[in-house]
């Protein structure tokens, strides 16, 4: 799960934080690193254990309406989404179970919060559409009963848990370490609802920690890097300023590029262009509103100057006029 854009977003905070901290011990700030990064990991686990705390939410209001309904004789409230079939095979998985039982984890402190969007949800039109059973009519196939449910799940996360600022308040809260990080693990359990199938059962695989021991390898070379070699990536990075006084660059785009330059020569698989764009993204989320184009032309520089030099083996598109930085694809 953990992949290369969480990776840099952590090791861009902690690059920070390391500078900020007078005991620059790096055997210990690697460590902080890979805890960052599996307190990451458990906001992926917490996130799916909300679906399955305000479907065990939407199971008690249900059993309490039914029996009200059966002493006053009414017609009883639809057992859709108090057993939407997705989310129970959710609340019965293996991995989040045992991941709950390891840290101890539940909603049950806030669960004030899960009823606020409970609330949300089944006051929705799409729960309305999702309870007639006319979510899907635009769709090009007709879905299956468990199809159905989890398309369901799929648009309310997105709709009700995606961007809620109150949630990302409370996460907040709860972990330093969860700063930032949501956007990113929301498409996470979005991907996760979208691989769950029905013949899985409980044993239907989360996505791992570590999609590989790459990704964890890629993450410790390339916060050593950045730190053990920050004084020569600094001096690439003051002779490409020219007339600008070093000291007075924003010193979060100083990190940012420091890392980049750590990316371009400790990785020879990673395209330049690739590595650039990544920065001056970083660069966007954390420095200044203008430290993207500064940040993009300045990379720009410093790798064409290592290509020049033999230092890095890697190419880039001829400049057309002006001074611009490259534009190629994200790495996925």
């Amino acid at each position: 799960m953990i992949n290369r854009d969480l990776i840099r977003r952590k090791i861009v905070q902690l690059t920070y934080a390391y500078y900020q901290n007078s005991n620059h011990n790096i055997d210990n700030a690697e460590k902080e690193l890979l805890f960052a990064l599996s307190k990451s990991y458990d906001l992926y686990n917490y996130m799916l254990q909300l679906i399955v705390a305000l479907t065990q939410e939407a199971q008690k209001r249900y059993e309490v309406e039914v029996a009200r309904a059966q002493r006053e004789g009414a017609p009883e409230p639809s057992s859709r989404f108090a057993y939407n079939r997705f989310a129970v095979q959710l609340e019965e998985n293996k991995m989040l179970a045992d991941w709950a039982d390891v840290k101890k984890s539940s909603w049950e402190e806030d669960i004030e919060t899960v009823r606020k969007i409970y609330t949300a949800i089944v006051s929705s039109d799409l729960y309305a559409s999702y309870i007639d059973g006319s979510m899907t009519k635009d769709h090009e196939e007709e879905l299956t009963d468990y199809a159905y449910d989890r398309e369901f799940w799929r648009r309310a996360y997105k709709t009700f848990i995606l961007n809620n600022d109150e949630l990302d308040a409370l996460l907040e809260e709860k972990s330093l370490y969860w700063n930032d990080d949501k956007d990113i693990i929301d498409t996470f359990v979005l991907k996760t609802i979208k691989r769950f199938e029905p013949t899985s059962k409980a044993d239907q695989e989360l996505l791992p920690e570590y999609k590989d021991e790459e990704d964890r390898d890629f993450a410790r070379k390339l916060f050593r890097a950045t730190l053990l070699n920050c004084d020569a990536y600094q001096h690439y990075i003051g002779d490409a300023c020219r007339n600008w006084d070093f000291n007075r660059l924003a010193y979060m785009d100083v990190v940012v590029m420091q890392i980049a330059i750590a990316e371009l020569m400790t990785f020879p698989g990673i395209p330049a262009t690739v590595t650039i764009n990544e920065y001056v993204d970083l660069a966007k989320l954390y420095s200044t509103p203008r430290s993207g184009g500064y940040v993009n032309g300045m990379l720009d520089t410093i790798a064409r100057f290592l290509i020049s030099r033999g230092l890095i083996q890697k190419e880039l598109p001829e400049r057309k006029g002006g001074h611009h930085g490259p534009h190629g694809h994200k790495e996925g």
